[in-house]
């Protein structure tokens, strides 16, 4: 006998709770409200029936927090002491992570949240286990929640390039094109060739003349080093001046010494690096793109070749290496990559080129 699903509704807002009970709900079943504070609805939650309900960190007066878990009601508190919240019902802006930056780096949510992250790796404590993986699973959750009327191609590439190198402006013009493409830019939201990428696709709206303006604006503070809140505060001058969808990145605490570029209009941060990883390589489903990197970047480029040299011809994804010298040469992935897929299906899906323009040709 087959048990019955329960419809599932996501309530991330004290206004989407009132627009659900203004619609007539009548029972909470299958009702999971995410981060909500709800301590001016008791009279209404007494009269919802409660099973089959999910309350993740909701703030609740005694009285409704009893009717829900003594009516079949399950309750997740909220975990003291934390610099984030676990059960955060959307994705990251730049705004929300570099929040007190004029104070310095370390008076922001990102720096306070990584220097959390750091405790957490020395001490071992289950509570901060549990508390990041709930965190992860929100932002699981809210990026599955974005549209996908657009194919998502990943951009990978080194944190170290400078903004004033020309691989920078490469690779802004190439999330530009992919953007003016109807495509979604994914990148790992880091600084360098990831951060281009998502300023590129935040430029599609502008032309040539704007971007060299963005550039210059940027070459006042070219890398992440000395200063991380020069180099955002720049960022943040120039997303200002030129706002415009920066698509997505995917970017980790792991990483902590990388801090998130601005551009990405939709940031996911997670805490563990390899859900961080698989996450941003399995919705990359339009195709790859990678820039030349060091072991970051090779270690992306075999972690989505195990699936397309398992994988049959109809499961397998674009991956476009960008710089024929570098990547046969100076890394020299390319030779392996050609041997690995010898006479597989695989072999239709790696491409080796020079330059930007034929890799955006390749996935357009």
């Amino acid at each position: 006998m087959t048990t019955p699903s329960i419809p599932h509704l996501d309530i991330e807002s004290l206004r989407h709770f009132d627009q659900v009970i203004a619609a007539g709900a009548s029972s909470m079943r299958g009702w999971r409200v995410q981060s909500v504070d709800l301590t001016g609805r008791t009279s209404v939650l007494l009269r919802l029936m409660p099973a089959g309900s999910l309350f993740l960190g909701c703030v609740l007066e005694e009285t409704a927090a009893t009717w829900i878990r003594d009516g079949g009601g399950l309750l997740f508190p909220t975990i003291p002491a934390l610099p984030f919240d676990p059960y955060r019902g959307g994705l990251y802006a730049a705004d929300e992570l570099y929040s007190g930056l004029s104070a310095g780096y370390e008076a922001t949510p990102d720096a306070q949240i990584y220097a959390w992250s750091r405790q957490h790796d020395e001490k071992g404590d289950t509570s901060r286990t549990l508390a990041a993986a709930l965190h992860d699973h929100s932002i699981a959750d809210a990026l599955h929640e974005l549209p996908e009327d657009r194919p998502w191609i990943g951009v990978m590439g080194g944190h170290g390039i400078e903004r004033t190198a020309p691989a920078y402006r490469s690779a802004v013009l190439l999330g530009r094109s992919l953007a003016r493409a109807g495509l979604t830019v994914a990148t790992g939201g880091g600084p360098g060739a990831m951060e281009a990428a998502n300023l590129g696709a935040s430029l599609a709206s502008y032309d040539d003349a704007a971007v060299g303006a963005a550039l210059s604006a940027l070459a006042a503070a070219p890398t992440f080093r000395p200063s991380i809140a020069d180099w955002a505060a720049t960022g943040l001058a120039v997303r200002r001046d030129f706002p415009g969808h920066g698509g997505v990145s995917i970017p980790t605490w792991f990483y902590g010494h990388e801090p998130p570029n601005v551009f990405a209009t939709s940031i996911a941060k997670y805490f563990s690096n390899a859900l961080r990883e698989d996450v941003l390589l399995s919705r990359a489903r339009g195709g790859i793109i990678y820039l030349p990197g060091a072991a970051g970047t090779v270690q992306e480029i075999f972690q989505a070749v195990t699936p397309n040299y398992y994988g049959d011809a109809a499961t397998q994804i674009p991956m476009i290496l960008v710089g024929v010298d570098y990547w046969s040469q100076e890394v020299p992935v390319w030779p392996l990559l050609e041997s690995l897929s010898a006479a597989r299906p695989m072999a239709s899906s790696i491409r080796l080129v020079d330059t930007v323009e034929e890799a955006a040709g390749l996935v357009s």
